[in-house]
């Protein structure tokens, strides 16, 4: 488990991170998600020890991490960090016996990966020869290479198209099966949504909302309620316990308080016409940020 203890880091008179506290399960994905500057990067530098903290304390199964963990950590950051003049295959040599492995076994590792990733052409193309997203993928098997148990992805598919983000996120889907933990920050809270089971959300700093997906669903309450139909809806925004209204193309989507509501706006809906669809959802994390932050995520 990976603990965090009112850590905090100023920077002159800046709070970059305020007294953050929270525990990542093992073997789990845990999401970070935050606007820019809200202190996810700063977060996992010091986690990596990159950083310092100002006060607080961070622990990883109840021990500091230094130096000689590093070959039991993974760390993708958000910013290129590959040398463009090196092949692939001479990159990830390099980096893998930084990390203790022999070269055979990296080579071995390196062909399996390229070959996962569908470009096992790669291996002996410069760097700088690749696109943007290709060379994200190299970068990804630079911090996965010596298969670490605990995983921190910056922003792991920027940059990257819908085929390989889906490539990408089923490697890491297949890396938490096998055991390692990962932490990772995303733009996309979809992503997050999808992949995380706990998640923090950081302004300026500060934690304002921490725990698991399915307790933060819960406690906001709110549910969304789609409805589709072959008539006019507006009357529902006047129902009680409708708290937002949407109108689609197709109908509408409510924000109602809980699910009772939904029973009223489903009696209302009798005897005027055909309806489509009428679905319940949880609220997304869109929703739950905005409510809290008081912003749409950038």
């Amino acid at each position: 488990m990976l603990k965090l203890t009112n850590v905090t880091k100023q920077f002159g008179n800046h709070t970059a991170v305020d007294h953050l506290s929270l525990e990542i399960p093992e073997k789990e994905m845990y999401g970070f998600l935050g606007g820019n500057g809200a202190g996810k990067t700063t977060t996992f530098r010091m986690i990596l020890g990159l950083l310092d903290s100002t006060t607080g304390d961070i622990s990883w199964n109840g021990q500091s991490i230094h130096y000689d963990k590093s070959h039991l950590i993974g760390y993708l950051p958000e910013e290129r960090g590959l040398y463009p003049k090196l092949t692939v295959k001479e990159q990830i040599i390099y980096l893998g016996k930084l990390r203790g492995m022999k070269k055979a076994e990296i080579i071995k590792e390196l062909n399996s990966w390229l070959d996962r990733f569908k470009v096992p052409e790669y291996l002996n193309k410069k760097v700088e020869e690749l696109s943007k997203g290709n060379q994200q993928k190299i970068q990804f098997i630079s911090a996965v290479i010596h298969q670490p148990k605990l995983l921190i992805l910056d922003e792991p598919f920027s940059g990257l198209d819908p085929v390989n983000v889906e490539m990408l996120k089923e490697a890491v889907v297949d890396l938490k099966e096998y055991g390692t933990s990962i932490v990772f920050s995303s733009h996309r809270m979809e992503h997050v949504e999808e992949l995380c089971e706990h998640l923090c959300i950081l302004q300026k700093g500060k934690q304002v909302v921490q725990g698991s997906l399915q307790d933060i669903k819960r406690s906001y309450g709110k549910k969304n309620l789609i409805v589709h139909a072959a008539f006019p809806l507006e009357f529902l925004e006047r129902l009680p316990g409708v708290v937002g209204f949407r109108k689609t193309t197709e109908g509408c989507r409510l924000e109602i308080e809980n699910e009772d509501v939904s029973q009223l706006v489903f009696q209302e809906l009798q005897n005027k016409g055909f309806i489509r669809k009428f679905e319940l959802e949880e609220p997304s994390l869109n929703d739950i940020f905005i409510a809290k932050v008081g912003a749409s995520y950038e």
